[in-house]
């Protein structure tokens, strides 16, 4: 059975930063791209950032391009999401994904999810 399991949400003021991570279990994720999305309260559930398998190439967001970095460690099935200069806005539910099929930045496209973590921006 496979598995997303993230963590590293919780409660930061404005203008902190977060380090979630997103461990896989149950196959190897090594060869599929890996994605963060976020969903906030009575809105859609919207790209963040994601990964190819090599974490070679990466794509981002515009509402978050250059306060996020999306890094994988494939030898501990591992994909992070680092997050700068936090926001009010950027407050939501943050999503792990894997295994894609279509476009990075279309929810519906990936295979896996996780249960998500809760990321709270708030002085």
């Amino acid at each position: 059975q496979v598995q997303l399991v993230e963590s590293g949400g919780g409660l930061v003021q404005p203008g902190g930063s977060l380090r979630l991570s997103c461990v896989a279990s149950g196959r190897t994720f090594s060869g599929v791209t890996m994605g963060w999305f976020r969903q906030a309260p009575g809105k859609e559930r919207e790209f963040v950032a994601a990964t190819s398998w090599s974490g070679g190439t990466t794509y981002y967001a515009d509402s978050v391009k250059g306060r996020v970095t999306i890094s994988r460690d494939n030898a501990k099935n591992t994909v992070y999401l680092q997050i700068y200069s936090l926001m009010p806005e950027d407050t939501a539910i943050y999503y792990c994904a894997a295994d894609k099929s279509g476009s990075y930045y279309i929810p519906a496209n990936y295979r896996y999810w996780g249960q998500g973590t809760q990321v709270t921006v708030s002085s």
